[in-house]
C-alpha cells in the first residue's frame, strides 16, 4: 500500500492518472466532463495539495450538519483497515457511487489511492448498477442504493457478481436484511461515523459468518458511558476517545450491538422510548416509510408522534397500533406527510421531522396540540 500522497496514482477505468494528469483535466472546465466525474476531479486536487488536511461534512441527520477538518494520514489509515480486513487489493475493481461531499464517498477514493484498486465512476443515484456491464469487486451503497438495485431483476443480477458490498450512512431494515441474506456477495454494514473516518466495525450480513453483532478493527477498543452510550478509542483515525450517542450493548467477545441513539430516546410521561426500536416492531406493519418522533407535550413532556409518508388511513393504522403497543408506547399523534425529511446522503433528518410534526399540529390541529413551549 502506498501512504505517501506524492507517489500515489489514481487508477481510474483502468488508466493511471498523476495530479498532473487531473490539473490537467481541471483546466478543461467543468462542462467537458460529467458531474461525477467533475466532482472526483476537485476532491483529488484537494487531496494531493500540501495541506495535511481536508474538510468533509457531516450529514445533519440527527442535527445541523457541520464541517470537520481530518487529517489526511488519518484517512489513510483508515483506508489500510478497511482493505486489509476486507483483502482488496491493486487492481481490483472499487465502484464509486456516492456523493463526495461526505466521509465515505471520499473513503472509496482513498482506499483506491492507498491500495491502488481500479476506480468505476458512477453518479450518486439511487440505481448506480444501472450501466455496469463488468462484474465488481467492491462496492460501497446506501441502503436506499441496494433496495433500489435488489428491485430491478437485472442490477440485482450485476449485484449478485459483485464480490463485496458494504453499506453505512443509515440502518438497515429487516425485510433489506432478508433479501441480502439470498445474495452470494459477501455483503457487510458498517459502524461508524464522519469523526471516525468512516467505519471502525463491520457486521457481517449474510454467509455462514453472519452475525447481529458489530466487531471492531483491532486496533479500536470500545466502553460504555454511564448511559450506555459507546466510547469509542480508535488512535489510528481519530486523536481523541469519542463518546457517541448510541446506546449500545458490548459483549465479552469484543463486538457489540447499537440499540438506538441517546437524542432519540423519547421521554413520554416518564417512559423512556426509544424511537429506533420501536420502528424495528413496526415495520413489518407499515408498508410505506414512516418514522417515530415526538413533540412537545404539557402533560407527557414528550408525545410519541407516528409521522407516515403519503395520503393514508390513520384510522386503520392507529387501530393496528392499539392492538400492538401498550398504552405508553402508542403514538398520540398519527400525521401524514408528502415526504419524510432526509439529509443529503439519505439518512432520516430525525431533527427535521421533530420540526415538521409539531409545524403540522399547530398548523391542522391546533385544538389537540398543547405544546411545551
Amino acid at each position: 500500500m502506498i501512504f505517501d500522497r506524492k507517489q500515489q496514482r489514481l487508477l481510474l477505468e483502468g488508466k493511471e492518472y498523476s495530479l498532473e494528469d487531473i490539473r490537467r483535466l481541471i483546466a478543461g472546465g467543468a462542462e467537458a466532463h460529467s458531474p461525477a466525474s467533475w466532482d472526483l476531479y476537485l476532491f483529488l486536487n484537494e487531496w494531493f495539495n500540501d495541506s495535511p488536511v481536508i474538510t468533509v461534512h457531516t450529514s445533519g441527520s440527527t442535527g445541523t450538519p457541520k464541517e470537520l477538518i481530518v487529517r489526511k494520514d488519518q484517512m489513510m489509515q483508515s483506508a489500510r483497515l478497511t482493505c486489509e480486513f476486507l483483502n482488496l487489493e491493486k487492481g481490483q475493481s472499487a465502484l464509486l457511487c456516492m456523493n463526495l461531499r461526505y466521509i465515505g464517498a471520499m473513503m472509496v477514493v482513498v482506499r483506491s489511492l492507498v491500495a491502488g484498486l481500479n476506480l468505476i465512476v458512477r453518479p450518486a443515484s439511487g440505481h448506480p448498477l444501472a450501466d455496469i456491464e463488468e462484474p465488481l469487486r467492491f462496492v460501497a451503497m446506501v441502503p436506499l442504493q441496494v433496495y433500489n438495485t435488489l428491485q430491478a431483476p437485472e442490477e440485482k443480477e450485476r449485484l449478485k457478481q459483485t464480490d463485496i458490498l458494504i453499506i453505512g450512512g443509515g440502518a438497515i431494515d429487516e425485510a433489506l436484511e432478508a433479501e441480502i441474506k439470498t445474495l452470494p456477495t459477501a455483503a457487510y454494514s458498517t459502524y461508524g461515523m464522519t469523526e471516525t473516518l468512516s467505519h471502525i466495525a463491520l457486521r457481517r450480513l449474510n454467509g455462514p459468518s453472519a452475525s447481529s453483532h458489530y466487531h471492531p478493527f483491532s486496533s479500536v477498543k470500545l466502553s460504555l458511558s454511564v448511559e450506555d452510550t459507546l466510547v469509542i478509542d480508535a488512535p489510528l483515525v481519530c486523536d481523541q476517545i469519542l463518546r457517541t450517542n448510541d446506546i449500545a450493548r458490548i459483549y465479552s467477545d469484543g463486538s457489540f450491538m447499537i440499540l438506538g441513539r441517546e437524542d432519540n430516546v423519547i421521554n413520554s410521561g416518564g417512559i423512556k422510548i426509544q424511537a429506533e426500536e420501536m420502528e424495528k416492531l413496526l415495520r413489518p406493519f407499515i408498508s410505506v416509510p414512516f418514522v417515530i418522533t415526538s413533540v412537545p407535550d404539557q402533560r407527557l413532556g414528550q408525545a410519541v408522534t407516528l409521522l407516515l409518508e403519503g395520503e393514508r388511513d390513520t384510522e386503520k393504522i392507529g387501530n393496528k397500533l392499539h392492538e400492538l403497543l401498550e398504552p405508553y408506547y402508542r403514538p398520540k399523534y398519527i400525521l401524514t406527510t408528502d415526504c419524510i425529511p432526509q439529509a443529503g446522503n439519505g439518512k432520516v433528518n430525525r431533527a427535521e421531522c421533530r420540526i415538521l410534526a409539531k409545524q403540522i399540529l399547530t398548523t391542522f390541529y391546533p385544538h389537540m396540540f398543547k405544546s411545551l413551549s
